[in-house]
C-alpha cells in the first residue's frame, strides 16, 4: 500500500470555522494543525511550550505585549513559551500550527473561542 500525501488545500476545504484548529498529522508528540483565522483572538500564553505559526495563505499579525509580528503567506514565527500573545487577521488567513499534542488553543485563557482539542480532518 502506498502512503498518501496530505493535501493541505483539500484539508482546509473540509471546515469553515475560524479559530478551531484541525489536526492533519503527528510527528512524535507534536501535532500539525490547520486553522482559519479571522478577527481577533484572545490574549493568552502557553506556559509549557513554544508555538509555531506558518502562514499558508493571507496575512495575519501576532500582538505581543512589547511589539507586533506581521506575517504573510510563506512566513512563520515561533512564539516562545510563556509569552503572552494575541493572533489576529483582518481577512481570512490560513495557518499551519505546530505544537505538542494536547495544547489548548486558548492556552491559559478561557472563553468562547476555546476549541475542542485533538479534532482531526
Amino acid at each position: 500500500m502506498m502512503p498518501d500525501a496530505i493535501n493541505l488545500r483539500e484539508k482546509l476545504a473540509c471546515f469553515s470555522e475560524h479559530w478551531s484548529p484541525r489536526v492533519v498529522a503527528e510527528m512524535n508528540d507534536y501535532q500539525f494543525k490547520l486553522a482559519k483565522f479571522e478577527g481577533r483572538f484572545v490574549w493568552h500564553s502557553h506556559d509549557d511550550t513554544d508555538e509555531v505559526f506558518l502562514v499558508l495563505a493571507g496575512r495575519m499579525g501576532i500582538e505581543l505585549r512589547d511589539g507586533l509580528v506581521e506575517l504573510r503567506a510563506g512566513e512563520m514565527y515561533v512564539v516562545p513559551r510563556g509569552v503572552e500573545h494575541r493572533p489576529f487577521a483582518e481577512e481570512e488567513c490560513h495557518v499551519l500550527l505546530v505544537e505538542p499534542r494536547g495544547v489548548v488553543n486558548t492556552g491559559d485563557a478561557d472563553g468562547e473561542l476555546r476549541a475542542e482539542n485533538d479534532v482531526w480532518v
